[in-house]
C-alpha cells in the first residue's frame, strides 16, 4: 500500500506521525522515492524509502474504536505472568514493540504498569514502559486528536 501525503501512519519504535512529502532522493548512487514523516511528539522528522519491505513495518494509524479498545488492554488489572525470567519477558517485550501492533503496546504497557506497583523497576524495564507510553500516546493523540498531555491521561486512568 502505498501511503499520500498527509496520512497518518504508525512506525515501529518512533510512533505515529505523518507523511509530509514523498520525494526521490539520491543515496549512494542509486535514486529511490522516500517518505519525509513528521513526529509531532518528538518534533523528529525520518525518511524511509516507500519499498516494499519498509511499507511492511510502515501502517496506517488505528480508529478511535480499536484505540479504546487498546485503552481497556492498557488498564487491564491482569497482567501476563506467563514468562518470569526477566531477560525473556524483556525480549518478548521489545518483540511486541517492534511488531507495531497498538495491541501488543498496550500489554506491554499494562504488564509493566502492575508489575511497577509490586516493585521497583530496573533501568531496562523503566526504559520499555516509557516506550511502551510515548508509542501509545503518539497514536491516541494523532487518532483522538487531542494533545500529548490529554492522551497521557487517558493512559493512566481509566476514569477520564
Amino acid at each position: 500500500m502505498m501511503f499520500q501525503v498527509g496520512d497518518k501512519i504508525f512506525y515501529p519504535m518512533h510512533g505515529a506521525g505523518i507523511v509530509e512529502a514523498i520525494e526521490e532522493k539520491e543515496i549512494l548512487g542509486e535514486k529511490k522515492l522516500y517518505y519525509i514523516l513528521h513526529f509531532s511528539l518528538t518534533s523528529m522528522q525520518l525518511m524511509v524509502p516507500t519499498h516494499p519491505n519498509t511499507e511492511s513495518s510502515l501502517r496506517g494509524v488505528v480508529d478511535s474504536d480499536t484505540v479504546q479498545k487498546a485503552l481497556t488492554i492498557c488498564h487491564g488489572e491482569e497482567a501476563d505472568t506467563s514468562i518470569s525470567h526477566r531477560q525473556q519477558k524483556h525480549r518478548i517485550n521489545m518483540d511486541k514493540m517492534k511488531s507495531g501492533d497498538i495491541f501488543e503496546g498496550a500489554s506491554v504497557f499494562r504488564d509493566l504498569m502492575i508489575l511497577s506497583k509490586d516493585r521497583k523497576l530496573n533501568q531496562a524495564d523503566r526504559t520499555m514502559l516509557n516506550h511502551a507510553q510515548q508509542m501509545l500516546v503518539s497514536e491516541l493523540s494523532l487518532v483522538l486528536e487531542v494533545d500529548q498531555y490529554q492522551a497521557s491521561s487517558l493512559l493512566e486512568s481509566p476514569h477520564k
